[in-house]
């Protein structure tokens, strides 16, 4: 696989005629004048995508804050972004985190707006949201609110950059927060690796710091330095948070002007302090660093081999992107491609290759390669075909044909980009302002390639060098013994130069017959036609087009986003699929074979825009396809045909099964709170195997079994199907005919047809079942705090379940969150399932699940006085809100797509639910929700149905985290007396009635 700039860890602390359209960025009438006051206009066109039908300005205030300004018509909720050009590489080296901590403090109140939580509860009663991440050489914070507030969140967040408190009273709560966020990460390998990478980088370069801070990073060490880390704070954001390194997106349904307007008098206070944003020359990687092999230890079963290169900053290099070409080739999975070759040879079972952004000025091409258990031991071996491969890109030289596929397919992905989350959108956009593209290109700059230059391609190609590299070896099989252990993760670790036998071996590399360049793409779109005619309303369901017993075929004619585009779903439904451990692993390992057998053949699909999914459920298989419609049809028949036809090779039987084993295992190393949800949702759902369950079978599994099963498991099928996008009627109806005449199966009799149903808890029931966790090393314990409420059809109980879940969200978050500081992760929200729903809060904290339940609870008491105490305007703009949500407007072809699938899935085909919601939220009135509260939520009900799982770290609480285990007049150190604990969940699962099976809520007629 190609990787292009993939989100890591670094970035998550907290892309001739082109196809493109190069539009007016205004009306003429609005097109601002650089002579204005107060800013000078930076671009009068923007190149966007021919989908995009938004207006840009790109304008630079007198402060030298550069802003682009959109303007959306369309959109529901306006957003707005900003990203300051310095990141944790810029920390002091005796204060690691403080830019990531700077993030965090910069959120507490401002002279303008004091209160500690004013931002958060206004984008809260708005429909809005926000967060911020602190990158390498970045901090990017960002907001979205309902489109009609926009201006009072944008006053709100001008002010964290013009007058932020950064208040004495919150620094150590923040570290505290900080903390947290770190401990949460100890035992994940992305985060351990990552760090890994750095601390084994050169001690010269910023790379090697620890990026996301800890207590002893931010306070217990500034502490015994006598330093003052607020003071540290202020000296970092003055030195650094100046308007000139600030890039700024607002997005709104304001014209650009109205937005101009208040950007210059919003934002013009942020004062410039005429700085550099700070430049990071060299390369962590130097020749002290390469040529050496990291052996490390993971947490989970992992089994990976690495090469990373220090590699050309290649954002200057956009308008060739040589990295883009270099790992289309490198990365590729079809025949005659490295990782053909080391699938064949049973040595790996997925590849990726790309360049990674690390700062200004430096980057990394990396080479990963997922190991087979025979393939940890011919690692060597492995490296040389990699090289042989480079080798042969060397000697044959750029290839144009390639360079012109990879140009078009990059076009061809700008040119019919579709419409993200407004958030998600103007922040990444604000990153991209920090790039060196011109005002004009900063849409299109990651996107299009615009130059053929085959030096400076063969230049970085160069870096790829036997002697210009190092390998991280990942494996569990490695002993921990005599290892080091890295400072900020604990990981083990140890560092061998390469052999001189192994490096003799990589300068007198030969050619490897068996590896070859991949051939023109079949699959590659040339038919763009969407047929656009006017409509005065978009349909708003799918249409019924076949249901003869065995298919039930839906369909909708994409008439809202015009995208040649297609979605597809295809649910081939039968009980053999899951009735028993055994016949669920079975399915399992026909699904990953199958998908094995096909990644050579569907890679090249992959590369052109179209990407399916294969997965087993509890009630069948679910294959989903999406993409550009003119070529989907054939990966569609080539799938369908491999699952009638199935074949496997006895030797690809092992490795998956091996990867399949592994999966199960490593469930056990999730994060706690992962494994309070698996365990309540195995209480809730009727047919859920345990992964013990599944493991047992496994083991004892042959391909033999597996091919016996195969056709009982297609034999009898009821498929349902839909079809939506770029396609008229007819041609959808062809296409589900063409399925089920390959499969040729018979149908399901009518009581196989029926649904699953869930368990359903007792009035007055108020249930614990505590467990441990089972990752000895965690320090973290968690907890899911469930309320059932009832059926997810009863209309009225879901409108309250809704609203309360709404009010809930930025007090709970508040409370326990920010001001009790019980952990990095707390949730609260619904839980919905198939037949049933409830309430829910979630906790992932250091401290022990009978105290998190114990606080949970008085949340909940205190939440009762919040709701008495609501005025009726606080009330009624939740209420609005919540309903603007619900009337939001789907975002792309996909997101419309999923929707009607979901009802379809679901088996209540509730396609008007969005209209019923908004029916009953008008009529919920606040002593209604209250009563709702009262009786199904609050701890002192009789009538509620509780269930908690906790999940408890078998290292005790220290430090702070051990607590005063008497507040609030209560003990917290056990259980209130109305509590029962469950020590069995099958038995106890077993004794709870069902709920009904799914049935339609509206009549199901064929469209004639």
């Amino acid at each position: 696989m190609s990787e292009q700039r993939n989100i890591s860890p670094a970035e998550a602390i907290s892309s001739p005629d082109r196809g493109v359209s190069s539009a007016e960025i205004a009306p003429s009438k609005e097109v601002a004048s650089d002579t204005v006051r107060g800013y000078k206009l930076l671009a009068n066109k923007i190149e966007k995508s021919d989908t995009d039908d938004r207006s840009y300005r790109m304008i630079q205030l007198d402060n030298g804050l550069q802003a682009m300004l959109i303007h959306d018509p369309e959109t529901d909720h306006g957003s707005a972004a900003l990203d300051v050009h310095v990141g944790h590489l810029s920390d002091p080296e005796n204060l690691q985190g403080l830019a990531h901590f700077c993030e965090h403090l910069l959120f507490m109140g401002t002279k303008k707006y004091p209160v500690e939580n004013d931002y958060n509860q206004y984008l809260s009663e708005h429909g809005g949201d926000s967060n911020a991440f602190t990158s390498l050489d970045n901090t990017n914070y960002f907001f979205e609110v309902r489109h009609e507030h926009l201006e009072g969140a944008l006053d709100r967040f001008a002010q964290f950059f013009i007058s932020p408190l950064f208040s004495p009273s919150c620094t150590e709560r923040e570290i505290k927060a900080v903390d947290s966020e770190n401990k949460k990460n100890l035992q994940s390998d992305n985060w351990r690796i990552f760090q890994l990478e750095k601390s084994l980088s050169s001690p010269q370069h910023p790379y090697c710091h620890f990026g996301t801070g800890n207590l002893q990073t931010l306070w217990d060490g500034p502490i015994e330095q006598g330093l003052d880390v607020r003071d540290e704070l202020l000296k970092f954001h003055d030195r650094y948070y100046s308007s000139n390194i600030m890039k700024l997106v607002v997005l709104g349904r304001e014209s650009l002007d109205k937005l101009t307007d208040w950007v210059v008098t919003k934002f013009s206070p942020i004062e410039n302090k005429n700085i550099e944003a700070p430049v990071f020359p060299g390369n962590p990687l130097t020749p002290r660093e390469l040529q050496k092999q990291v052996k490390i230890r993971p947490v989970k079963d992992l089994r990976t081999l690495e090469l990373a290169f220090p590699f050309p900053d290649q954002y200057p290099l956009y308008k060739v992107q040589p990295g883009r070409y270099l790992s289309h080739l490198i990365g590729h999975e079809g025949t005659g491609s490295i990782l053909s070759l080391l699938k064949k040879k049973g040595w790996a079972n997925y590849l990726s290759a790309g360049a990674s952004h690390g700062g200004i000025g430096f980057e990394f091409f990396k080479i990963s390669v997922d190991l087979t258990e025979e393939g940890l031991n011919h690692t060597d071996e492995i490296v040389r075909i990699i090289f042989q491969y480079i080798e042969m890109m060397k000697r044959v030289g750029v290839q144009e044909w390639i360079f012109r596929e990879v140009e078009n397919l990059a076009s061809m992905s700008f040119r019919f980009k579709e419409k993200t989350p407004p958030s998600s959108y103007t922040s990444r956009v604000a990153t991209l302002m920090q790039r060196p593209y011109p005002p004009e290109w900063v849409l299109s700059g990651p996107y299009l390639i615009r130059e053929y230059n085959p030096q400076c391609i063969e230049e970085c190609l160069e870096w790829l060098r036997p002697d210009n590299f190092r390998t991280f070896l990942i494996s569990q099989s490695f002993d921990p013994k005599g290892m080091e252990v890295e400072k900020w993760y604990g990981t083990n670790y140890q560092v061998a130069d390469f052999s001189e036998e192994f490096k003799e071996d990589l300068r007198k590399l030969t050619l490897n017959a068996e590896l070859k360049f991949p051939k023109p793409n079949p699959f590659i779109p040339t038919n763009f036609d969407t047929n656009k005619v006017p409509t005065k309303e978009p349909i708003k369901r799918p249409a019924l087009i076949c249901n003869n017993g065995i298919s039930r075929v839906w369909h909708k004619k994409d008439d809202t986003f015009w995208v040649p585009k297609l979605n597809m779903w295809f649910f081939f439904k039968t009980p053999l699929a899951y009735d028993t451990p055994s016949s669920c692993v079975k399915t399992r390992m026909f699904t990953e074979l199958l998908r094995d057998s096909l990644t050579e053949y569907s890679y090249d699909a992959e590369v052109a825009g179209i990407n399916y999914s294969l997965e087993n459920e509890t009630e069948g298989i679910s294959l989903e396809i999406d993409g550009y419609n003119d070529k989907i049809g054939i990966l569609l028949d080539t799938i369908v045909q491999r699952m009638k036809a199935f074949e496997v090779k006895p030797e690809r039987f092992e490795i998956v099964r091996e990867e399949v084993r592994r999966g199960f295992k490593n469930f056990q190393l999730e994060a706690p709170h992962q494994h309070s949800m698996y365990y309540l949702s195995y209480v809730i759902q009727d047919r859920l195997w345990t992964h013990d369950e599944k493991l047992a079978e496994l083991d004892g599994l042959t391909l033999a079994d597996v091919e016996a099963f195969v056709p009982q498991l297609l034999s009898h099928l009821h498929i349902e199907s839909l079809i939506h996008g770029n396609i008229t009627q007819e041609k959808a109806k062809e296409m589900a005919q063409r399925v089920e005449s390959m499969l040729q199966p018979k149908p399901l009799l009518q009581s196989q047809l029926i649904s699953s149903r869930e368990s359903v808890m007792m009035s007055g029931a108020n249930y614990v079942h505590q467990r441990d966790v089972p990752n000895v090393a965690n320090v973290n314990s968690a907890i899911e705090y469930y309320c059932q409420v009832g059926s997810t059809k009863d209309v009225v109980l879901r409108a309250r379940l809704n609203l309360l879940a709404k009010i809930t969200q930025e007090p709970c978050f508040d409370q326990l969150r920010t001001k009790e500081q019980l952990g990095y992760l707390v949730f609260s929200g619904m839980r919905n399932h198939t037949t049933t729903m409830g309430m829910r809060i979630i906790l992932q904290s250091e401290k022990e699940p009978i105290y998190l339940e114990n606080r949970i609870e008085i949340f909940l008491e205190k939440l009762q006085g919040i709701l008495e105490n609501m005025s009726d305007q606080e009330y009624q703009k939740h209420v609005d809100s919540l309903i603007a949500k619900k009337l939001a407007k789907n975002k792309n072809l996909w997101q419309e797509s999923h929707r009607y699938w979901a009802h379809i899935h679901s088996g209540f085909y509730e396609f008007d639910q969005i209209d019923t919601d908004v029916q009953n939220l008008r009529k919920v009135q606040k002593a209604e929700l209250l009563e709702f509260f009262n009786q199904y939520v609050h701890p002192a009900s009789t009538h509620r149905k509780k269930l908690s799982i906790h999940l408890k770290a078998q290292k005790a609480p220290t430090g702070a985290a051990a607590v005063d285990l008497n507040q609030d007049g209560r003990d917290h150190s056990k259980l209130t007396d109305n509590n029962e604990v469950v020590s069995n969940l099958v038995l106890f699962k077993s004794s709870l009635p069902l709920s009904k099976a799914a049935i339609p809520m509206c009549e199901l007629p064929v469209l004639e």
